[in-house]
């Protein structure tokens, strides 16, 4: 497949395009707001597209135009207040399923919050980041793609230990971006995601194995 990563900046789609740029299997577009990131990335020789999540659907559209799948890893940040929690985490998910409908992509893999899905189990201090996951993740699961949610625990940026959990309903743990962004890329042609939902922490399987035992 050819995928398009949104959200390049953060450091699960950097470890994601890493991981896929060297992959057999697959290719990658990165999705970058400014040039001189796209710079950055060609210089590297990752093929890049402009295009911002505050723009229009059609541009992000355009940007995903011959790829066979999306990812859509991208977040405001904890600095950056919750206006642009709206605007990038749930409005900008919304903008990015429109936009692969309209560029009759199916495959999308959206990477939310553990137990975004279950409201009593949300933290109080980042309540409106996961009403933004919750909605975001709704959205994708009423539409007609392809969907996979994953749903990681607390991220942390030690080294991925390739070891994890997958369940529908894991309510505590964390895991390093490394193994997230190695999750994404199993799960890209894993049937077993397909239209699934899945919280993933740090664990004891492979992440071929979790994968097939959700």
């Amino acid at each position: 497949m050819k995928v398009l990563v949104v959200g390049s900046n953060g450091q699960i789609g950097q470890h994601l395009i890493h991981l896929l740029k060297e992959n057999k299997e697959h290719t990658v577009r990165a999705m970058v707001r400014k040039q001189e990131r796209a710079d950055a990335y060609q210089k590297q020789g990752v093929e890049t597209v402009l295009a911002d999540l505050e723009g229009a659907v059609d541009s992000i559209a355009e940007a995903a135009k011959g790829c066979d799948a999306i990812v859509f890893t991208a977040g405001s940040g904890g600095k950056t207040g919750y206006e642009k929690t709206l605007l990038i985490d749930l409005d900008g998910a919304g903008k990015t399923i429109e936009a692969a409908k309209k560029a009759g992509i199916d495959r999308f893999i959206m990477v939310s919050a553990i137990q975004a899905n279950n409201r009593k189990n949300w933290h109080d201090n980042i309540l409106p980041y996961y009403a933004a996951k919750h909605y975001a993740d709704r959205v994708l699961e009423s539409s007609s793609l392809n969907y996979t949610i994953i749903r990681p625990g607390i991220l942390l940026n030690e080294i991925g230990t390739g070891k994890v959990a997958a369940a529908e309903n894991i309510t505590y743990g964390s895991i390093p971006r490394e193994d997230v962004a190695s999750a994404i890329v199993a799960a890209l042609d894993e049937k077993n995601t397909y239209k699934r939902a899945f919280d993933l922490i740090t664990g004891n399987d492979s992440i071929v194995d979790a994968l097939q035992k959700i």
